[in-house]
């Protein structure tokens, strides 16, 4: 007997999908503990230099993921509490979850999207694939879920993506037949959730995993008409049912014969360390028999949007932004791309070789960040985004204040504090831990006042 009390109709229904002698041996995982991971962002750090900085973790490799790792949690060792964490060297994840976008293997430069994507961890994967090459748009309907995936692009530094909150049927209305690849990790009933999280048991019924499967269905629509001919899509569920597992992806097949299911994985809690996943790989073949009218396309989302100016203000934002950043990251080059001025923050909007998305492609879509978040203008000045910090490779500040992690600076620098230094070059300073980049301050005389946006400021002594 489990020490979690199950549905009696969930204990039946793994009973006659896997068997009596097997479901005993899955009905037992229950009893024991979850597994953690992270996955390290491969653009910040490597494997081996992680180990070396974090022996304290216990990190164990994830045989399905070369940047995912196990670890063990203690009173005195918790990674998301770490200041690495907060410099975006890893990501904190489910090692079951980091095998759906091992097996779509998305390459730099592709076109991607990432469909039903909050809070971020899939994404965050992608982008660590793509390199800071092709373009990532990623997506999530629920605004609060929506906030959170942005958040989680920016600490993860990543500089090529479009965080937009649609639903699936107007967002493939914008971009039919566009994308190279796309991950739909959709929602589903969460039975590789219970270990985790015991409201998901309250939450499932045979009633709700019905619901799932219908909602799983809709999305899906949505979803092959966004893919280009030839184009990869990998579908997930962190769910151990075949409604919403098999038989989901046997609707796509019979409903789109140009798709061809090229491999499916399954990770169980009693067969491997992990808390369970299921992932489809399918192809799309074939031509379609109209392509997109891009222009029209782009005329729709024109007329769904206000034109900007004829004067374009992003020129004088721009214009005050380099003059930033030749005095403090003179070896910083912004990639190929245009600005966007949304209101008073100053976005760069990546432009990728062949792929026509452009500024005309955000009118009337709910945006929430247009690539990366470079500055906030104010008058005739700016002030460095948090993001921007983030996403800055190492070495191109002119001024930066480097700490130990376990340095008593880091702490408060996390909390918002204003940091005594010795007097040095006023102006703006990167605070870093160990090299690697935690945000902004601004130093006058001895004093580095602190930048961290007031949301993600530390609580507590």
């Amino acid at each position: 007997m489990t020490q979690i009390q199950l549905p009696e109709s969930y204990t039946r229904q793994m009973i006659d999908q896997l068997g009596p002698e097997e479901a005993e041996r899955f009905l037992a995982s229950y009893d024991q503990p979850r597994t953690q991971g992270l996955r390290i962002h491969p653009l910040k750090t490597t494997p081996e230099r992680l180990r070396e900085m974090t022996d304290e973790f216990g990190l164990t490799p994830v045989p399905w993921c070369e940047t995912g790792f196990y670890y063990k949690e203690s009173s005195t060792s918790k990674p998301g509490k770490h200041p690495y964490h907060a410099a975006g060297l890893y990501y904190i994840q489910e090692p079951s979850a980091m095998s759906a976008v091992e097996l779509l293997d998305p390459q730099p430069g592709d076109i991607v999207l990432d469909l039903a994507a909050a809070p971020g961890g899939k994404s965050t994967q992608i982008a660590g694939k793509l390199r800071g090459e092709g373009l990532l748009v990623t997506n999530e309907i629920h605004p609060a879920r929506a906030k959170i995936l942005s958040e989680n692009n920016e600490r993860m530094g990543v500089t090529n993506a479009i965080v937009t909150q649609m639903a699936p049927d107007p967002l493939a209305e914008r971009f039919p037949l566009f994308f190279d690849k796309m991950m739909v990790d959709a929602p589903c009933s969460g039975e590789g959730m219970f270990r985790k999280d015991p409201q998901a048991i309250d939450e499932w019924s045979p009633d709700h995993v019905k619901m799932c499967a219908a909602r799983q269905w809709d999305i899906l629509q949505a979803a092959v008409a966004m893919l280009k001919p030839g184009g990869l899509l990998a579908y997930s569920t962190c769910t151990f049912n075949t409604s919403e597992n098999e038989s989901t992806v046997a609707a796509v097949l019979e409903q789109f014969p140009s798709f061809e299911l090229l491999r499916t994985e399954r990770i169980w809690p009693h067969r491997h360390a992990g808390e369970g996943h299921f992932v489809a790989l399918l192809r799309k073949g074939g031509e379609d028999a109209a392509a997109p009218d891009r222009a029209a396309v782009k005329a729709r989302g024109k007329a769904a949007g206000k034109r900007a100016s004829a004067s374009r203000p992003e020129e004088e934002a721009m214009r005050l932004f380099r003059a930033f950043a030749a005095d403090a990251l003179p070896g910083f080059e912004l990639p190929a791309g245009e600005a966007v001025l949304f209101g008073e923050q100053l976005y760069w909007l990546p432009a990728v070789q062949g792929c026509p998305f452009d500024r005309s492609y955000l009118n009337g879509l709910k945006v929430l960040r247009p690539g990366l978040h470079l500055a906030e203008v104010k008058k005739a000045r700016i002030e460095p985004s948090h993001a921007l910090a983030l996403a800055l490779p190492r070495g191109v500040a002119r001024r930066t204040v480097d700490f130990p992690a376990e340095a008593p600076e880091i702490d408060r620098f996390l909390r918002g504090e204003t940091l005594e230094q010795a007097p040095g070059d006023n102006g703006w300073v990167l605070v870093t831990v160990d090299g690697f980049a935690l945000g902004w301050g601004k130093r006058t005389g001895s004093q580095v006042k602190n930048h961290i946006p007031k949301g993600l400021r530390r609580l507590g002594t």
